[in-house]
């Protein structure tokens, strides 16, 4: 249109009657914001969660109170170019960087992780376990041939009802433990969620000890003549409860004792 108008002398009107469209939409003028403030929080929190996409990153953003469509995070997420990168062959750091606190007293920091094996008859089962990183206590053991993060947060649900929430819980970057169910139920209580950077286990010490990963799956092998999942899941509960027997292995010391020496 500008180009008839410039090149033949000929009006706006008249301009546009040729190309068939309307003034109006020549003349329009964007009204929308730049959202610079919603536009840094998207590339904070990409930056700190490297490995979240556009839709979990808009349930964190959701969480600092932006009360914003999915779509236009998705646009935004585009235009700043935040595509998640696909892996190599090499893992790399990409966790978040931001320092753990160190627990000073019991129900201040958990920690989680998955351990697995197999029966006698092929199938696979996987662990749940929870551990307070101060008291060394095996809050629970769960026992299952699927756990996803629905079964995740529903197990974390029963232990805050006995216990009550913690300041702060660990995990790696498992699908189980970044997925929408856990990503709400954060957000639902508050929690800060510490994800350690992939490929750092040991970042994860309290919980990624090889001598009591293998004493749980030990005691979970008790089951292995194929009886189901009922027995295994009675044996795993005989040794937590009612001792919450420590992680560190020593002797039958319970989480208790060590809390009171």
């Amino acid at each position: 249109m500008v180009h008839l108008c410039e090149a033949h002398g000929v009006s706006q009107r008249r301009a546009c009657d040729v190309l068939q469209i309307e003034r109006s939409t020549v003349r329009y003028l964007s009204r929308r914001g730049d959202d610079a403030e919603l536009r840094d929080a998207i590339k904070r929190v990409s930056r700190e969660l490297r490995r979240f996409g556009c839709r979990r990153i808009h349930v964190m953003i959701a969480r600092e109170g932006f009360e914003v469509n999915h779509k236009k995070v998705r646009r935004i997420y585009r235009e700043e170019k935040l595509q998640v990168r696909r892996r190599g062959g090499r893992k790399r750091a990409l966790g978040t960087r931001k320092p753990m606190v160190l627990p000073d007293s019991p129900n201040q920091r958990w920690s989680l992780d998955f351990v697995s094996d197999a029966l006698t008859d092929g199938r696979r089962f996987r662990i749940l376990a929870v551990v307070d990183d101060f008291s060394r206590e095996n809050l629970v053991l769960v026992a299952d041939t699927s756990l996803s993060g629905q079964r995740v947060a529903r197990e974390l649900d029963r232990i805050v009802a006995e216990r009550g929430l913690p300041k702060t819980i660990v995990s790696d970057n498992g699908t189980e433990f970044t997925s929408m169910a856990i990503l709400k139920w954060v957000q639902d209580t508050g929690i800060d969620w510490h994800y350690i950077a992939p490929g750092k286990p040991q970042q994860n010490g309290f919980i990624h000890c090889p001598a009591d990963d293998a004493r749980i799956v030990e005691r979970g092998k008790l089951q292995r003549q194929a009886t189901g999942n009922a027995s295994m899941k009675r044996c795993l509960e005989h040794w937590v409860t009612p001792a919450k027997r420590l992680k560190n292995g020593r002797g039958i010391t319970t989480g208790a004792d060590h809390i009171q020496h």
